[in-house]
């Protein structure tokens, strides 16, 4: 039998979110030897994440610097792989969406010539600076790639108006993957309050706020709308793991502080997070993950932002975009709370961003290609 032998290569915790359950699957093929290799881009968080998921690897660059510049993560991650690949030599190195690991990965493959795979491809926005550096580093990844993974039909569009059409997969997000190793019946919260809270019979709302564009007048906004609804309902309990930035500590704590059905806590680790997010009734939250994320678990989001750089979620309904207006974030939260048939439209809908088998897709697709397996996978969706 002829095997082959694939490098899974990541050094952030989203990134191992992510790329952790690939791991795993490819773990699990008996044509593939199948190595993981960090760079510790983030060490204590991406530490964390291989804890929940059990996965050790065997090779740790550990590159993380007390103030360390794009310029410092790239070569370090370029002579640390250097000889990683010398010593490992593997037939297929894999990396992971737009972060500098996954720049410095690619390229150090490409430097020993071996063959790419990119996972979560095609995310584009045209603009180089915006997301900066990320924007490039994908750019330069999809260059250099040979096989492209894309979550969704409109990643996959991206990448062919680009020129790239060869190789390229249509698989879903593994994020909606890593949610089966997470998110489990029996979980105990550090945060004990999540232990004592009564999903059943209360209607717990999730709450994340964070971002930058929405610092000043539309964090103020969605802050007083927030306590509006906690006023409004008194089955409604509202859980905010408040993000460690000052001016998001200040203003929750200012507009949110002594409800009794607010309860204000610490950032959440993943699986903390994922898990609260299964036994919630409704996500309000201007995060980008949790729109992918909340829909594979059958809870409706509202956006907390103008926009939203997801489209796919808004057109399948499984998110709706609040805005930052208090009037607006209001209504639409009362709507989903005492409209029946609103609410199952969204916990309903089914999920543009995968259905839990993209690590298997992925796994399929490097065996084709490398003549292991009869026929490519069928598409996500079957688009």
């Amino acid at each position: 039998m002829n095997r082959i032998r694939v490098m899974t290569i990541f050094g952030t915790r989203p990134e191992a979110i992510k790329m952790a359950p690939l791991a795993l699957e490819l773990s699990r093929r008996p044509q593939i030897d199948a190595l993981c290799c960090v760079t510790a881009q983030h060490r204590q968080m991406l530490d964390s994440v291989l804890d929940i998921f059990r996965l050790v690897p065997d090779f740790d660059l550990n590159i993380m610097e007390p103030r360390q510049t794009l310029s410092t993560i790239t070569s370090k991650c370029l002579l640390g792989m250097e000889e990683v690949l010398e010593q490992a030599r593997p037939d297929l190195v894999l990396v992971h969406g737009d972060t500098s690991t996954t720049f410095a990965g690619a390229l150090a493959a490409f430097y020993h010539r071996v063959p790419v795979g990119h996972v979560e491809a095609g995310l584009l926005t045209y603009d180089k600076y915006s997301p900066y550096p990320e924007e490039m580093n994908r750019r330069m990844v999809s260059a250099i790639a040979d096989l492209h993974f894309c979550p969704t039909p409109s990643n996959r569009d991206n990448l062919a108006r680009e020129g790239i059409e060869q190789g390229v997969f249509l698989t879903g997000n593994t994020v909606i993957d890593a949610l089966q190793t997470t998110v489990v019946k029996d979980f105990h919260f550090s945060e004990g309050v999540l232990n004592d809270l009564d999903y059943v019979n209360r209607k717990v709302i999730l709450v994340t706020c964070h971002r930058r564009e929405n610092y000043g007048t539309p964090m103020a906004h969605i802050m007083t709308a927030l306590r509006r609804v906690a006023d409004a309902f008194p089955d409604v309990e509202l859980v905010y793991p408040v993000h460690l930035s000052p001016v998001v500590q200040e203003a929750a704590h200012q507009y949110l502080d002594g409800h009794p059905r607010i309860h204000l806590i610490a950032p959440l680790a993943v699986d903390e997070m994922h898990n609260l997010m299964a036994r919630c009734h409704l996500v309000m939250t201007d995060s980008g993950g949790l729109q992918e994320e909340a829909p594979a678990l059958g809870k409706p989001v509202l956006v907390l932002r103008r926009e939203t750089e997801r489209p796919e979620a808004v057109a399948a309904s499984t998110v709706k975009l609040a805005g930052v207006e208090e009037e607006d974030i209001f209504s639409m939260a009362r709507g989903l709370l005492t409209d029946p048939g609103a609410y199952a439209a969204m916990a309903h809908a089914v999920n543009p961003y995968g259905d839990g088998l993209a690590c298997r897709r992925i796994a399929d697709a490097i065996e084709w290609k490398f003549g292991l397996r009869e026929e490519p996978p069928a598409p996500f969706g079957g688009a």
